[in-house]
């Protein structure tokens, strides 16, 4: 599995920059290779991706989540194998540093040849980046769930 890791500071309210996250439907505005993120519940989202010319389509489930802290997930279905946390971290009243470490293991040839080469690391340090222009330039979120999740639930 590749690690990769990449924070932002974002000028919003902590509250305002989790409350993004938590719209996963929204994804495709600023993941990149992200076409679709249908939310299935509280825990359960399916993805479909297009990635150098592979299409992939899997199913992601949320392990911890705890509002303005972290929001941790991993893959249950597909040829997509990773798992993640991102964490949100108050600065001041106008500042959060937002910071997403992923475990991915590339699947088939295209995937793993794009890995040597960086090319996930830094699709997710421009998804990262684009984030912040994303909820920079609202200036407020498209929605929120606050609920909390444990793990083991």
């Amino acid at each position: 599995m590749s690690t990769v890791k990449e924070a932002v500071e974002v000028e919003v309210p902590v509250h305002t920059a989790y409350n993004q996250w938590t719209q996963f439907e929204e994804f495709p505005r600023f993941m990149e290779g992200v076409e679709k993120v249908t939310q299935l519940d509280d825990r359960r989202n399916h993805w479909t991706t297009q990635v150098s010319g592979v299409k992939r389509e899997f199913d992601t489930e949320i392990v911890d989540q705890l509002p303005d802290e972290r929001i941790t997930w991993r893959t249950t279905t597909g040829d997509t194998r990773q798992k993640g946390t991102v964490r949100f971290q108050r600065l001041d009243d106008m500042h959060t540093r937002v910071e997403l470490v992923m475990e991915v293991e590339p699947t088939g040839v295209a995937e793993k040849t794009g890995d040597m080469l960086g090319v996930i690391d830094r699709r997710v340090k421009g998804d990262m980046h684009r984030f912040k222009e994303y909820i920079e330039g609202r200036g407020g979120e498209t929605g929120a769930w606050r609920g909390r999740i444990r793990p083991g639930e």
